[in-house]
């Protein structure tokens, strides 16, 4: 009887407890007896779509109760009325390093170092800058002063994380509430996995150098993930699991430009992961490519500021692409927007977290909708991190993040009152202060002022004027006082005039009181001035962004001598010219050409043809197009050096189709180049094949079914006698011959393993070498002594494969009846010799010579001046060895075309090949020649006319865009000097660094 009166005493006491703690609302949810806020009145934006007028929003703890038109209020709520006032979401930024420090670089910016080839950490990744078990959490320390910042700015929520790395780890979500402690701002500790291209600085590992090698590392890591999950990995690998076990975040890669997110996306699709892309702001240039990925962007808003035009000559320094960018990037959120690609706006690159709400009206004003550019700081964030429910959004069981601001959130004059984060009050302007700024007339006794209140509204700054003189003065506004002290109009005098007002809520200046410097104490009148309809209409026009006043078109590529419209084919027929076939027809005589869908359709006199656009050939030359076997235009990275093979990059991955070096090569008439590895390792990468598609995408100028090919490289360059380097093998000739034997003997290992069926890990390198090994890939192979030329030969014989092209073999007239013999070509510079020793017994006859033994000669260029006068280099074959001018005008084409394996479709003038053309104003072989027009399967990429007048247009639209430059200056903008940026060539030898 005792338990059960015990039991029942216990029962009640639970009753009762339950009753006290929670309390019903009109929806019957019950909730716990702890303050709830109830803000009344307001206008409830509670996401970038939907509001809610005269509306209420109760918050208890860190969460929203209800948000609606009316409900029954709780009896113990606190109610704030907020008549007038409207409530947004707090912003999210998605992208930032808040409360981390980044390492700097681990040697301390000495590149003359020693490289490290090794990983330095067992039981992880072989690769140190592959490191996704970083935790960003461990060295996190909350920064209340940066909160501070972005908390005025909007911001209630960050995404954080260790921005080092190519794979980078996972970040963390943390609410910026200055009260809580970590545990209870953490709402997410693995909300994410990042990835970029760039190394980590926490190792010095050598490997990768280059964004190629950067692409090859991270393929590679995804396939022995693979590998790993499979259980076949010979030890544990923590950097694997971890890369596993964070396969169900959202990833997010840090592109940083438009080209780059889709070289991230490339690597996404191949291994079935849609990245979210840190985009670059250049996102318009290529809208629908971007499109394209269906992705989510994470967008910076640092647009450029304007440059410092005033100087003629310094402005003349600028490039147009530089200018344009200035013009049309504040566009970008508005073209995304527009195209309905989905993105997040970040202060990531911001220089001044502060300046984030100058710049978010920048883009309202060149074309981003307010809603749009709410949902990209509100509902776009918390969707991507699959937190909908939680963040972005005001509605029931969502976090109490909110905004309070007097209007609407973008308008130039709205203020933000207060940032709301976890149901914390953060106050940005005092809520009951009168905003003062405008023009004023005061008068003390018989004297007026002209009195300007600018600035913040709770700390405005007075510009003060008796008629033209300015008057200094102090400032000060507090619990709705005004105080203004004014300096006598005698510099030198230490007399003040001290006035002192009340602002009542409507903006009524009460209690007037002036103390003269004499000590008479009177009443002031301080009224404002009101502004005419046409002052107000031309101060609103002032305040709209100057970039909207013009915007330049917008080319392909975006820079000088790019096309409003990409070239397209047509139907042409040239007539009357010196037609070169390089086939048994030889040289033509006043003959026709027609050129129909792309291809040479028919060759002869007196062609016509239905809808052709009509070309006058007389007195002219008519060739295919030049070929260039050896180039390294094009291309945003050339060398991996941070091992001796580098078999698995590509330059595929790396095409730059924006270089204005391929429109400097249509000039020279070249339409056809194969860009090489340079000559870092003894093996290099992949190399790629492009027509020089001005204006296209990368994907669109490679060849399609494109011979594959592979750099080699012997001599000085590869046993690193030219950097001194002194760790990595080999270093010797004789070593570098040893490394090829290993290399294909590992590469028949694994091609023997994966014919039989075998368990095998996927290995990019050796799958390259495989090829080889099997004639499906062809090595052009950088060489200078006859003795390397000799031995590589006899390597590739022992492995049962030919060396498809010596490339430079400034030796190869030594050795040109046993390259004749082996079946190699020889692609060789016309005259350059003893540029370093292994050049010393380089002669201007090496081509006739290697001619005339058999060999296929061609005339490469390797240097982006060479590359477009290649014309004038075949010449020179005619002067030295007496080659006929046939001959050596297929040296640049026809020849490169066999040696490249595309000789079935370019490289001559004959019915069906493609229709890449050049004609030319003289005998192409003439130092007078100039290409006329350079057309690539029936499109004109270059016309000479044409040119001309796109160098008028650019001179005009760079003085136009320098005017509006000035205008900004003028108006107190902050400018930028004028600087010429350096294009850096590319050559066999550069070695880049991807810090």
């Amino acid at each position: 009887m005792k338990n059960l009166t015990t039991t029942l005493l216990l029962f009640l006491w639970v009753v009762y407890s339950y009753s006290q703690d929670y309390f019903p609302v009109n929806d019957g949810v019950k909730t716990k007896n702890t303050t709830v806020t109830v803000f009344t009145n307001a206008t409830i934006h509670t996401d970038a779509k939907n509001i809610v007028k005269n509306g209420m929003i109760a918050i208890q703890n860190n969460k929203i109760l209800q948000v609606g038109s009316k409900f029954a209020l709780p009896e113990n709520s606190v109610i704030i009325d907020l008549k007038g006032k409207h409530i947004y979401p707090s912003f999210i930024d998605l992208y930032t390093h808040f409360g981390v420090t980044l390492p700097k670089s681990k040697d301390n910016g000495n590149r003359n170092q020693e490289p490290q080839y090794d990983a330095s950490r067992e039981g992880y990744y072989w690769n140190d800058h592959i490191r996704p078990e970083t935790n960003v959490l461990t060295s996190f320390n909350y920064d209340a002063t940066k909160a501070k910042t972005y908390l005025d700015q909007g911001f209630g929520v960050l995404q954080t994380h260790f921005a080092d790395g190519i794979a980078r780890g996972t970040g963390m979500l943390i609410a910026l509430s200055a009260t809580k402690k970590n545990n209870e701002r953490l709402l997410d500790d693995t909300s994410a996995q990042f990835f970029s291209f760039e190394k980590s600085k926490l190792s010095k590992q050598a490997y990768p150098t280059s964004l190629m090698g950067a692409m090859a590392l991270l393929r590679q890591m995804y396939l022995d993930a693979d590998w790993y999950a499979k259980g076949m990995a010979d030890s544990k690998d923590l950097s694997l699991e971890a890369l596993q076990k964070n396969n169900s975040l959202p990833q997010i890669f840090e592109a940083g430009s438009r080209i780059n997110s889709l070289r991230a996306d490339k690597i996404g699709d191949q291994f079935n992961i849609q990245y979210t892309l840190l985009g670059g702001g250049d996102e318009y240039e290529r809208i629908n490519e971007v499109k394209n990925t269906n992705a989510t962007y994470i967008i910076p808003i640092n647009f450029p500021e304007p440059y410092d035009a005033t100087d003629p000559y310094l402005t003349s320094l600028l490039s147009l692409g530089d200018m344009r960018y200035w013009n049309q990037a504040p566009s970008n959120p508005g073209i995304l927007a527009k195209n309905k690609v989905p993105f997040s706006i970040t202060t990531y690159k911001l220089k001044k977290i502060a300046s984030f709400k100058d710049q978010i009206k920048k883009a309202i004003s060149n074309g981003l909708q307010p809603t749009d550019a709410l949902a990209a700081l509100t509902t776009v964030p918390a969707k991507l991190l699959g937190k909908e429910n939680e963040l972005g959004t005001l509605k029931k069981d969502a976090y109490a993040n909110f905004l309070i601001t007097d209007g609407e959130l973008f308008s130039d004059k709205t203020v933000i009152y207060e940032n709301w984060v976890l149901g914390k009050k953060h106050v940005v302007n005092p809520m009951n202060i009168v905003d003062l700024t405008g023009n004023y007339t005061l008068t003390v006794g018989t004297t007026k002022y002209n009195v300007a209140l600018k600035g913040k509204p709770n700390a405005p700054k007075a510009t003060v004027k008796l008629d033209t003189l300015s008057i200094k003065n102090t400032v000060s506004y507090k619990d709705n006082w005004l105080t203004l002290v004014l300096a006598d109009t005698d510099t030198t005098s230490t007399n003040f005039t001290r006035l002192t007002t009340r602002v009542s809520s409507d903006g009524v200046f009460e209690n007037t009181k002036a103390i003269q410097p004499t000590g008479s104490i009177s009443k002031f009148s301080l009224v404002k001035n009101q502004e005419t309809t046409k002052e107000s209409k031309k101060k609103e026009e002032a305040s709209k962004s100057i970039e909207r006043s013009f915007t330049s078109p917008i080319t392909y590529p975006n820079i000088a001598f790019g096309n409003t419209r990409l070239p397209q084919q047509q139907t042409l027929l040239i007539k009357n010219a010196t037609v070169w076939t390089n086939e048994t027809d030889r040289i033509l005589e006043a003959t026709d050409v027609l050129v129909k869908d792309g291809k040479i359709a028919a060759i002869g006199k007196n062609l016509r043809a239905n809808n052709a656009v009509s070309i006058d050939g007389t007195g002219k030359h008519l060739t295919a197009g030049i070929i260039d076997e050896h180039s390294h235009i094009a291309a945003a990275a050339i060398n991996e050096a941070g091992h001796n093979s580098s078999a698995e990059v590509t330059i595929e991955d790396v095409v730059q189709p924006d270089d204005i070096d391929i429109y400097r090569n249509l000039a020279g008439g070249v339409t056809s180049i194969q860009i090489l590895h340079g000559s870092a390792n003894p093996i290099g990468g992949r190399s790629a094949i492009i027509k020089l598609k001005w204006g296209e995408t990368a994907e669109n100028m490679i060849y399609d079914a494109t011979p594959k090919f592979i750099k080699f490289a012997l001599g000085e360059n590869v046993k690193q006698s030219n950097w001194g380097s002194r760790s990595r093998f080999p270093q010797s000739r004789m070593g570098v011959e040893q490394l090829y034997m290993d290399y294909f003997s590992r590469a028949k290992n694994y091609d023997t393993k994966k014919k039989a069926g075998l368990p095998y890990r996927k290995d990019l390198e050796m799958e390259t070498l495989a090829e080889i090994l099997n004639g499906e890939r062809f090595i052009s192979c950088h060489s200078y002594v006859q003795s390397e030329i000799n031995m590589l030969m006899k390597v590739a014989e022992k492995f049962d494969f030919r060396i498809n092209t010596f490339t430079h073999i400034l030796e190869g007239y030594k050795v040109a009846n046993k390259m004749a013999e082996h079946g190699v070509g020889g692609s060789t510079f016309s005259d350059w010799w003893a540029y370093k020793f292994e050049v010393n017994d380089a002669i201007p006859y090496n081509a006739a010579i290697m001619h005339n033994e058999g060999v296929t000669v061609a005339i490469n260029s390797d240097d982006a001046e060479m590359s477009r006068r290649l014309n004038q280099e075949a010449a020179k074959s005619v002067k030295y060895g007496g080659i006929s001018e046939e001959d050596a005008w297929k040296f640049v084409t026809l020849n490169p075309a066999k040696l490249l394996h595309i000789d079935n479709r370019v490289g001559s003038i004959k019915v069906g090949k493609d229709a890449d053309l050049v004609l030319w104003t003289d005998h192409p072989l003439s130092v007078y020649a100039k290409a006329e027009k350079t057309i690539i399967e029936g499109a004109v990429y270059f016309d000479l006319e044409q040119d001309k007048k796109q160098r008028a247009a650019i001179a005009t639209e760079k003085n136009r865009l320098a005017a509006l430059m000035i205008a900004e200056k003028n108006k107190g903008l902050k400018t930028q000097v004028a600087k010429k940026k350096e294009k850096q060539r590319l050559e066999c030898e550069t070695i880049e660094t991807i810090y």
